[in-house]
Parts: C-alpha cells; sequence; structure tokens
C-alpha cells in the first residue's frame, strides 16, 4: 500500500462514506486513519500497531479505551503515544498515563433514583399487566439496583403524575394502576429513555454545501448571527439560524487571525483525581524551584516518575517556572489562588470540570447577587474566570468563600441552576418522558423554557430535571467538602494582585451569564438580547397568505409582506398557528373570533410603531393591550422602554404561571 494511504474518519461524515473507510482500514488498505471518538465504538477496525492521542484525553478510561486499540492481542502490548500542547494539557496527560499504568480508572457515573426512568417503568408496568397494585409496582422498581433507595412518596408522586398527564389510571380506594388510553401511545412513543434531540446541519452559504453538522443544545444554548466558532479546522460565523429546516447558516472567515471562537462543543470533563494530581506536580515543582532547584534538575526529576520525556517535562513546566520567578503563590492540590485585574477574577483551583462548574455557579451567584449585577463565568479543570462589575475584586470571592455555609450549597445551586439554559433544555427533555407533553420539541418550543419551568416547578419532572443537571454537570458533596476545608484551615486561600502566568493558562469552555434579580443596567442589556434573540411569527392579514417565523432582530424597521406589500402584519407568538388558521378560516367560532380580534390588535400596533411593536410583542406575557400601553408611554431613553417590557413580564410571572 501507499505510505501515504490515509483517511479520516468522524461522526459528521455520512455514513457511506463512513462505512467505506472502516472496511479499508480493516482490510489493511489504509496505513493510518485520522478519527475523533467516532472510532471508540466496540467495533472490530482490524490490526492496529499504535495509536497516537492528540490532546490530553482528560481521562484514565478514555487513553485506555483508544490506545488499547493498538496491539489488540492477548499476546501484544498497547502502544500509544500522546502529543500534548504543553501546560496544563502535558501535566494532564502525565498524569493520566501514570494514573492508567496503575489501573487507577475512574469508576462508572452511575444515574441513582432517576424518575423519568422510574415513571417509563411504572407505564411499562401497566402496559404488561394491565392493571397492577402499586405496592407491587413500587417493589419491582426497587428491587433494581439504580432505585434501591427510592422512597415511597418519590413513588406516589411519580404515579400521581402519570395519572394527571393521563398516562394511567389510578384507583385510590384500591391503590391499583390501570391501563388509560394514553398509556399505549406513551409506551410505543417512549421505548428508548434516550433523550430525542436534533441535529442541526451546518451550511456554507458561500459553497451551498453542508460541512458538518452542531447538536441542538449548542445551537439553542450557544449559537446566534454573528456568532464564531470552529469546524472541520476553519472558522464560521453564523448568519441565520433556520428553525424550521434545523440548519445553521454560515459564511467563513477569510482571515480569521486575532479571531476568537464566541462558543466550543462541550469539553469532555477532567476528573477531580486528575486535576487535583496537576496541582500536585505544580505544588511540587514549585517548591522545589524556591529551595533553588534549576528547571532542569526539576524536569529531570519529573521525567524519571512518569511516561515521558525531558524535554516534555520542561516545556510543561514552563508557566510554572514563570509563575514562580514573578513570586506569585502557586495554585496547587492545596491551595486556592485568587487573583484579578480591571473587570476579570481569576479563581485558580485545581479540582476538576464539575467541582469548578459548581464552584463557578455558586460564586457568580453569589457575588453578583451582592454587586447587584450579572457575573460571567468561564471554566476549565484548573481556574474559572469571572468577568465582574466595579467594586468586585478578588477579596469579594474571598469573603464568599469563607463565609457561604457548605450545608446550604445545594439550595444555593438549585437558585443558580434556575436561571441556566442547562435546567430549562433538560426540563423539556424530562417532560417528555414524563407525558407533560407529547414531544421534547413541544416543550422547547411551543411552551418555552421559562413557561414551562413556572408550570412544572413543584413537580416530580422539575426534580427529575434538577437531579440530571446536577448529576451530568456539578459536583456538589466534593464542592462542599472543598468550601469546609477552605474555612477549616485544610485548604489554603491566597490571593495575587495581578496576572499570573498559571492564571492566564487557561482553555475557554464557554461562557454563561447567571444574571440576579435585583441587577439593573446588566439585567437590561440582557433583555434586550434576549427579546432580540426570540422567535415571532409575521403573518399577514391583508391577504392572509404570507406567514413567516423569524428572529425579532431580523425584523425590519417597518414589516411588510412580500407578497402584497402591506404593512398590516401580526407578530404572534412562534407557536402560535392557531391563531393564523382562526384568522384564515371562513367561518368562525368564539375562540376563533376572539384569536382574530387579537391578531388585528397586534398588527395595528405593527402598522403604526414598526418594530418596537413587535419587540414589545415578542415578550413573555406581553398582549397587545399592554404592549400598546409600553408603546405609548413617554421616556427619555431606550432602557427605560426595555425595562417596562421586563417589568411587565415579571408581573406575568407573579400572576400566570401557565397559559394554555
Amino acid at each position: 500500500a501507499d505510505p501515504t494511504e490515509i483517511e479520516l474518519h468522524h461522526g459528521s461524515l455520512s455514513k457511506e462514506v463512513r462505512i467505506d473507510v472502516e472496511d479499508r482500514f480493516k482490510s489493511g488498505e489504509l496505513d493510518g486513519l485520522v478519527c475523533t471518538s467516532s472510532m471508540e465504538l466496540g467495533i472490530d477496525v482490524g490490526r492496529v500497531d499504535h495509536v497516537v492521542q492528540y490532546g490530553s484525553p482528560r481521562e484514565v478510561a478514555r487513553l485506555l479505551q483508544r490506545v488499547g486499540r493498538a496491539g489488540h492481542r492477548r499476546d501484544l502490548v498497547s502502544e500509544g503515544t500522546v502529543v500534548t500542547q504543553g501546560g496544563d494539557d502535558a501535566l494532564e496527560a502525565l498524569a493520566i498515563a501514570r494514573r492508567a499504568g496503575e489501573e487507577l480508572v475512574e469508576p462508572a457515573n452511575i444515574h441513582h433514583g432517576s424518575l423519568d426512568t422510574v415513571a417509563n417503568q411504572i407505564v411499562g408496568l401497566v402496559m404488561d399487566e394491565g392493571e397492577v397494585h402499586a405496592r407491587e409496582a413500587y417493589e419491582t422498581v426497587t428491587n433494581a439496583y439504580p432505585f434501591a433507595d427510592l422512597s415511597e412518596p418519590e413513588f406516589q408522586e411519580v404515579v400521581r403524575e402519570l395519572d394527571g398527564n393521563r398516562l394511567l389510571w389510578l384507583d385510590e380506594e384500591t391503590d391499583t394502576l390501570e391501563k388509560s388510553g394514553g398509556t399505549w401511545q406513551y409506551f410505543y412513543a417512549n421505548l428508548s429513555m434516550i433523550p430525542d434531540e436534533a441535529t442541526y446541519e451546518v451550511y456554507d452559504m458561500s459553497s451551498r454545501r453542508g460541512i458538518g453538522t452542531l447538536d441542538e443544545q449548542f445551537v439553542v444554548n450557544f449559537a446566534g448571527p454573528g456568532e464564531t466558532f470552529v469546524q472541520r479546522g476553519e472558522m464560521w460565523k453564523i448568519t441565520e439560524i433556520d428553525e424550521e429546516e434545523e440548519r445553521v447558516n454560515v459564511t467563513p472567515i477569510p482571515d480569521p487571525t486575532g479571531e476568537v471562537p464566541s462558543w466550543v462543543g462541550r469539553e469532555i470533563p477532567v476528573p477531580k483525581p486528575v486535576a487535583e494530581e496537576v496541582g500536585r506536580i505544580r505544588g511540587e515543582a514549585a517548591a522545589a524551584l524556591e529551595a533553588g532547584s534549576t528547571p532542569e534538575a526539576v524536569a529531570a526529576d519529573l521525567a524519571e516518575r512518569y511516561p515521558t520525556d525531558r524535554e516534555t517535562v520542561a516545556s510543561a513546566l514552563k508557566p510554572v517556572v514563570d509563575h514562580v520567578e514573578a513570586g506569585h503563590p502557586t495554585p496547587t492540590d492545596e491551595r486556592i489562588v485568587i487573583e484579578g485585574s480591571a473587570r476579570t477574577v481569576a479563581v485558580n483551583a485545581a479540582f476538576g470540570h464539575e467541582v469548578n462548574e459548581t464552584l463557578a455557579r455558586l460564586l457568580a451567584a453569589l457575588v453578583g447577587q451582592r454587586a447587584g449585577s450579572s457575573v460571567g463565568m468561564d471554566v476549565d479543570p484548573y481556574r474559572i474566570e469571572f468577568e465582574v462589575p466595579g467594586g468586585v475584586d478578588p477579596g469579594t470571592f474571598r469573603e464568599v468563600l469563607e463565609t457561604t455555609d457548605p450545608e446550604r450549597l445545594e439550595a444555593y445551586l438549585e437558585l443558580a441552576v434556575k436561571k441556566s439554559d442547562a435546567l430549562k433544555f433538560t426540563l423539556a427533555q424530562v417532560a417528555a418522558k414524563f407525558g407533560a407533553v407529547k414531544r421534547y420539541k413541544e416543550g422547547r418550543g411551543k411552551f418555552g423554557g421559562d413557561r414551562l419551568l413556572a408550570a412544572l416547578e413543584d413537580t416530580p419532572v422539575y426534580d427529575e430535571a434538577l437531579r440530571e443537571v446536577f448529576h451530568a454537570d456539578l459536583a456538589v458533596p466534593e464542592t462542599a467538602d472543598l468550601l469546609a476545608g477552605v474555612q477549616e484551615g485544610a485548604l489554603d486561600l491566597a490571593i495575587a494582585r495581578e496576572r499570573t502566568p498559571l492564571g492566564t493558562a487557561g482553555r475557554s469552555a464557554g461562557t454563561e451569564f447567571l444574571v440576579p434579580d435585583n441587577a439593573d443596567a446588566d439585567v437590561i442589556e440582557t433583555v434586550r438580547e434576549r427579546i432580540q434573540d426570540d422567535r415571532v411569527i409575521l403573518f399577514c392579514l391583508h391577504c392572509t397568505d404570507w406567514k413567516h417565523t423569524t428572529k425579532v432582530r431580523r425584523v425590519r424597521d417597518q414589516p411588510e409582506c412580500p407578497e402584497c406589500g402591506s404593512t398590516r402584519i401580526a407578530a404572534l407568538n412562534p407557536w402560535d398557528d392557531e391563531t393564523v388558521a382562526a384568522v384564515r378560516a371562513p367561518e368562525k367560532d368564539d375562540e376563533q373570533e376572539r384569536r382574530t380580534e387579537r391578531a388585528h390588535r397586534a398588527a395595528s400596533l405593527v402598522q403604526t410603531h414598526g418594530k418596537r411593536a413587535v419587540i414589545a410583542l415578542a415578550a413573555r406575557g406581553v398582549g397587545p393591550h399592554n404592549a400598546a400601553r409600553i408603546i405609548n408611554k413617554l421616556r427619555e431613553d431606550e432602557d427605560e422602554f426595555y425595562r417596562d417590557v421586563l417589568r411587565q413580564e415579571r408581573e406575568y410571572a407573579r400572576t400566570q404561571s401557565f397559559w394554555d
């Protein structure tokens, strides 16, 4: 075979291309394969001599899974090389390689007490038996290890939720569960517990071709017109998101020099023990350097203890050497270092993704509440970087760490997570598995995250969504232990008054803003951006032929029908197809008359006030009557307009938790 015969394999390639590459690799036609985690699956890949892992594998299990592809016979030894990018990446890979050699593999992260799974199994039992006693169903479920600790009250809450959603009938006199009309429909629609999630095509508008795909969660949470990201090794800018076609339209950035991606895919989380070992290596190196050892001697010592060479260690330790030479306290597995400059504060904490994510959400919420303004956060396994308002400095963060009660951590986090897109996204998925909405997209689209949250907050659906977010993203017990360690003196807490080499060496994982209730200017800007990103239906009431769904920011100053030229355009909620049908109906019932009248009032506002009316009507709980009142009010600046919109939204949330 030609020694240069190398192919690519990754998940966004077509199935046919992937199968062809796999077959050619297994048959020996190819000498090399450049692939992503798409080749981690348990397929027979044939004979592999050596695996090259680019970048830290993040986990011991992943290193073993990938390198284990080589020498895949009982009489052979698997061989692999990790090529790192220096700094944290290299130290992390060293820690993982050592731990792999000692068989210190991460334990499986098992879900315990998953309530949507309980709901699914209860419906399955009823489907199978036709009628089952609640006690018998409870005993069947709790015989399974992941549900052994499920309490009877929790089980009963799930049953009541299923009964309320008409997925079964609960006979309270006999305590039996019986089939209902919705049992079989739910059962066959939910044979799998894998959450529904769309995949968006990424489409290059300049070349008119597809270039890959993006998961819906990233599109919903991070993407928007003007945002930039990297795919296929190139930088792209989003021009439009077509929700109906599930397509992200992009254009290439010809000269990406100096461009920073606005958002990136979710990283594989680095476990706490791995991150702590990186902190320990830093601490040992810093102690040796401070005691008079040369960088070369420190590198030689580490190369003796880890499977690498001196040059690799020397390169990896350069940020540590620079840090020590500058006289800064070194962040280790036993010391947190807080540093800051201008509007940025960094908390150097070598405790892994999940602990740092938990700590970040706590600090962003509590510091933001104190400051009365939003706090941005950017998390990696070794540091958390915060964007803070004026008047907030490292001392503010130190005070929060030293005074926050570890026993109240979970309650604080629930308040913080409520504001996040992650909970709203998960809630829509869980609601579908509980039958609270028919389909996941109905939960995300028709009812909207905030409205669904308000409707389900005191139900097992909300409890399960919160549990899933905590399980997937956070580490509450470990973070509580960290807070206790700080307050008891087991963990050192130091402050650096300027940015440090280690503090500025991080890798970005995407910024999310958590906004406290009493924020003002930053909240107004957040409201402005959120409404601009909301979707509306524009519907012409003159010809009634033209209907278009778009984001508010893409609406013209004076909307006009491209079919007939009329400016009598109603701005409707993106799920309000019933109003469109009502307007078009030749004979209308009372409900359709009401909807038609409301549409005409909305169109009158848009015709008179243009895009400002569209903005007001796109807000949550703001109908034509309240929109007119907001628009016609005299005010000094645009911020006052958005402040009135926000005030009306809060009044809506306070007085009406859910609208049919």
